[in-house]
């Protein structure tokens, strides 16, 4: 029990600390899951929790400093028995947002570990229950964890440190872009690439014949074996990974292969509202200078606002550039800045920049 409860003990740090860092990596993405749960709880529950949609942000990087703190604490040994009661509210929360979202088909990826490892509803509500059991074993055998690493003003020192670390962490990547993008518009992929299939659907074929069943792989000629089923073999290769990226004018014509031919240098405005404006001067002569480049470089504007909502604010920032249109999710998956700049030669992305690290046009023409 000695050994078990050890493993237990090592094994329930080590997620926390693992599922709170994927979740400072990409601290935006984390926010987006936080309001779509708060939305959905504001239709379901109550409308208060309206209140913390604007706070979504600042929420995602303190519940995941804490879970890495927490994490930390528990691998310490510091303070074991409150760090672990803190523990049980956190899974407590998590397995109820997880059963919800399982039993009622509300929200389909939990976010558990961002973008890094997607789960299903169900999936999610189970790894929170197996952590649920890691937590009992350690908390009703806490006698064969007496040793405390630990102690006194060095234990909170390493909490402090660990604090500091983790915010730090979330509050670099919030300001930025992810440390690692595992997003299908990462530096790299092909886009068009991947809005085709890998591969054709591969089916198997389950018949049925005098009571008999049989499992085929191609549809039998045989009109005497009668259809009981079908699935097929490989989903994930038999689908595009891309699916929805689209893109077009404020009459709907379609722009999408235009888009993704030739060197396009993309100006993605997620939402007026809540676009920064700051750094347009240097936005737009970095827009200008492509527009004159040696190399063949064609600035863009993709925005998912209303054409009222946009054509005010390009007047406000003086944008001068061709403007499209595309859906908002698609948007906030390509890169997570509001505005933010995508460099893409025929298709594939060659670069993607916050607002905060607008390049030298140098820097773009090396890339191309």
């Amino acid at each position: 029990m000695k050994q078990i409860t050890r493993i237990c003990w090592l094994l329930l740090g080590v997620v926390f600390i693992f599922s709170g860092l994927v979740k400072l990596n990409d601290p935006v993405g984390t926010a987006l899951k936080l309001e779509e749960y708060f939305e959905v709880f504001s239709k379901d529950i109550g409308s208060f929790f309206h209140v913390f949609i604007p706070h979504s942000r600042t929420l995602s990087i303190v519940l995941s400093s804490l879970e890495v703190v927490l994490g930390v604490a528990l691998l310490l040994r510091w303070m074991l028995r409150q760090v672990l009661l803190t523990l049980l509210g956190l899974l407590v929360f998590f397995g109820f947002l997880t059963f919800y979202s399982a039993a009622f088909n509300k929200v389909t990826d939990c976010g558990c570990f961002g973008d890094f490892i997607k789960l299903t509803p169900w999936t999610s509500f189970a790894k929170d229950m197996f952590l649920l059991l890691l937590w009992a074993v350690v908390f009703f055998n806490q006698r064969y964890l007496r040793r405390v690493f630990a102690k006194g003003t060095l234990g909170v020192m390493y909490i402090t440190i660990a604090s500091a670390v983790a915010i730090g962490i979330g509050v670099r990547a919030l300001g930025h872009l992810p440390y690692f993008d595992f997003l299908p518009y990462k530096v790299g992929n092909d886009i068009g690439k991947l809005m085709k299939p890998q591969e054709q659907a591969k089916y198997q074929y389950v018949m049925e014949r005098n009571g008999e069943t049989k499992t085929f792989s191609e549809y039998p000629t045989d009109s005497t074996w009668k259809y009981k089923s079908m699935e097929v073999l490989n989903p994930l290769t038999s689908k595009p990974v891309i699916t929805d990226f689209s893109v077009f004018d404020d009459e709907g014509k379609d722009h999408t292969q235009e888009v993704l031919q030739g060197n396009k240098l993309l100006l993605i405005v997620q939402d007026v509202t809540s676009a920064d404006r700051d750094r347009y001067k240097e936005i737009n002569n970095l827009l200008e200078g492509a527009a004159k480049s040696k190399k063949p470089l064609t600035p863009l504007v993709i925005t998912s606002s209303s054409p009222a909502a946009f054509d005010s604010y390009r007047h406000d920032v003086n944008l001068a550039a061709p403007f499209y249109f595309a859906d908002a999710t698609v948007l906030k998956s390509m890169i997570r800045s509001n505005p933010g700049l995508v460099l893409l030669q025929n298709g594939v992305v060659k670069g993607k920049y916050h607002y905060h690290d607008i390049p030298e046009l140098g820097d773009l023409e090396a890339k191309l």
